[in-house]
């Protein structure tokens, strides 16, 4: 049975792509979106991909759906760029994953048997895509990864298509062996004052940190998320601290504000 409530998807869509058709029309539309091009509005879509995520984290169910929608805005924006140079239109967005989907999921769609394992499942995924690869004329281990994905990201990827191949450390312990060489290496370069040495040592041990990610099956981009929301979170309780003094951080000093931070790791640690 139909929910009465529910809002019709394809109306939706449709509506979402007329407006953005007339916010770009020439003649009437926003000035602003009419002198948008494919490169300057990448950058909103990496970041409307990041306010999903960072929704999701925190759980923030309510903001969710306008979240997503900021994003399909994105999807929208292009195609209709890309619609007004005859090159493909939304339409053309949605029957490419689509039959991506269809085609990737053989033991769905298809005749083969749903009864597999889940690591039986991923080489059957990396051999479907495999294919994809080479009908794309993409015949090295590492071509298709985006250049545009974010730095770590790319790094597992990119470390994992490596894997498949066998070129790998065998376990964790060869890994952090090699954090201690990079870590060797990065001293070595910042006592030698050469920036450009300097950001690329540090890069390697990044690198590497991200392959020991990998090989303890941590996600470093969440990961590194939560850190950042634990120092937001702490340091939010040092400059409480000192506002309820009538203070700011800039009116106290290092000690201060690691004691109190020490303080609010504490108070952390005792109400787990």
């Amino acid at each position: 049975m139909t929910d009465p409530d529910r809002r019709d998807a394809g109306a939706e869509i449709t509506r979402l792509i007329d407006i953005m058709a007339q916010l770009r029309d020439p003649a009437s539309g926003c000035p602003w979106d009419i002198e948008q091009d494919f490169a300057s509005i990448a950058p909103y879509t990496i970041e409307e991909a990041h306010e999903v995520a960072d929704a999701i984290g925190r759980r923030a169910w309510d903001e969710l759906p306008g979240e997503l929608g900021d994003l399909l805005l994105q999807v929208v924006f292009h195609a209709q760029m890309a619609d007004e140079r005859d090159m493909f239109d939304f339409a053309d967005c949605a029957a490419a994953i689509s039959d991506k989907l269809v085609f990737r999921h053989p033991h769905v769609f298809g005749n083969e048997s749903r009864d597999k394992s889940a690591e039986q499942q991923v080489k059957d995924w990396e051999a479907i895509k495999a294919t994809e690869r080479a009908h794309k004329a993409e015949d090295g281990t590492l071509d298709g990864v985006a250049m545009g994905l974010p730095a770590l990201t790319r790094a597992i990827k990119l470390q994992n298509r490596a894997a498949r191949v066998g070129f790998d450390w065998p376990s964790a312990a060869e890994v952090l062996d090699k954090i201690a060489e990079e870590t060797a290496e990065l001293v070595e370069a910042r006592d030698s004052l050469d920036a450009d040495a300097l950001e690329e040592e540090f890069g390697d041990l990044l690198f590497v940190m991200a392959n020991l990610a990998r090989h303890l099956k941590i996600d470093p981009e969440g990961a590194l998320r939560r850190a950042n929301a634990k120092f937001t979170r702490r340091f939010g309780v040092v400059e409480a601290s000192l506002a309820a003094q009538g203070r700011r951080p800039e009116d106290s000093d290092l000690a201060e504000m690691d004691r109190l931070w020490n303080q609010a790791k504490l108070a952390e640690k005792a109400a787990e």
